[in-house]
């Protein structure tokens, strides 16, 4: 059979034979408690990577966001993000269903970044009646529908300081905080050092099999902890996958940058197909959109696509994206470049 070349999401990324030997051999305990000595060393390594105080394991990017919401913004204020934000289109509402916030979107530009002065204006004046109170200022670096476009140290700043001077804490959804990392040439820690709270995904770009890391304060990780638990998020001998998350902190970080050159490989071929358009000041990291112009739509490239064993991800009737990762090498490139130009 035809080997699956799969780049609908960095999550299709299977764990490394790495991870596999060291969850079978983890040493675990009650993670609920805080007993699970596997756990407790990936929560450590995590915060110390990101120069924060205290980190916490959870299930997935999703409950990370929004722990770290419930953790940093009062019942019933007002958080402020892009309006093409994951958490915002597709996180299923729970910052209101369940965290009781309304949200007020300010556009991301092309790249997924926020003009400070539009933040400023979006923050409610104190003392209002009719406004809900600002409680968060809320991030995404890389931003993912903005094709993995990658917010700068001083970018990051600039929107932190126009929040922290309205006295409105900030939390970055870094999903793919690594790969912005990799793209500056800068350590991570770099990138949350002026926001409060962060979360990471250690099931993208680093290929564990589950779960995600928020990193901020010792108390707010204490109120995130129990926001955790309200969630379901309380979790037994969670060594078994912790310990994935942490051969992923040692060995996957340093790799990432030959994912991003594979993306450049794979949008310039798709950029010179007829019919295809790649923003290519936007292939910043791992992620590649294309819009189609002319021939087949999206559903239809993609099924054929997957047809001849490659899985991409159709975002609509003219648009697709592909997600590099570890197990995609440049020759997969090349067979996906020529599969498309054969189809259009």
């Amino acid at each position: 059979m035809t080997r699956i070349i799969d780049l609908r999401g960095d999550w299709a990324a299977r764990p490394t034979d790495a991870m596999r030997k060291a969850m079978a051999e983890a040493e675990v305990g009650d993670d609920n408690s805080q007993e699970d000595p596997t756990v407790i060393e990936l929560e450590e390594r995590s915060a110390e990577l990101m120069g924060k105080e205290a980190g916490l394991f959870v299930p997935s990017g999703t409950m990370g966001n929004l722990v770290s919401i419930m953790a940093l913004a009062p019942y019933g204020s007002e958080i402020i993000a892009g309006d093409q934000a994951h958490a915002v289109i597709y996180e299923v509402g729970g910052y209101a269903a369940i965290g009781g916030h309304p949200i007020r979107t300010v556009p991301n530009d092309r790249f997924g970044m926020m003009d400070p002065a539009s933040v400023r204006d979006a923050i409610r004046p104190s003392g209002n009646i009719h406004f809900p109170r600002t409680g968060l200022l809320l991030l995404e670096n890389t931003h993912n529908l903005r094709g993995g476009g990658v917010m700068t140290v001083e970018q990051t700043r600039s929107l932190a300081n126009v929040a922290h001077d309205a006295g409105v804490p900030v939390h970055v959804d870094g999903s793919r905080l690594f790969n912005a990392a990799a793209a500056l040439g800068i350590p991570a820690k770099d990138l949350v050092a002026d926001l409060d709270m962060a979360s990471f995904c250690l099931s993208k770009a680093l290929a564990a099999p589950v779960g995600s890391m928020v990193v901020g304060t010792t108390e707010q990780i204490a109120r995130a902890r129990q926001a955790r638990k309200l969630l379901g998020g309380g979790m037994r001998q969670a060594g078994v996958i912790a310990a994935a998350g942490i051969v992923a902190l040692e060995q996957m970080i340093d790799r990432i940058p030959e994912d991003h050159e594979n993306a450049r490989k794979l949008a310039y071929g798709l950029a010179d197909i007829p019919g295809f358009t790649v923003d290519l000041e936007t292939v910043q990291s791992n992620l590649v959109f294309a819009d189609i112009s002319e021939g087949k739509t999206g559903p239809e490239i993609g099924a054929a696509l997957e047809q001849n064993g490659i899985r991409i991800n159709v975002f609509g009737p003219t648009r697709i994206r592909f997600a590099l990762h570890y197990e995609i090498t440049s020759a997969d490139v090349d067979r996906v470049i020529d599969e498309v130009r054969q189809l259009v």
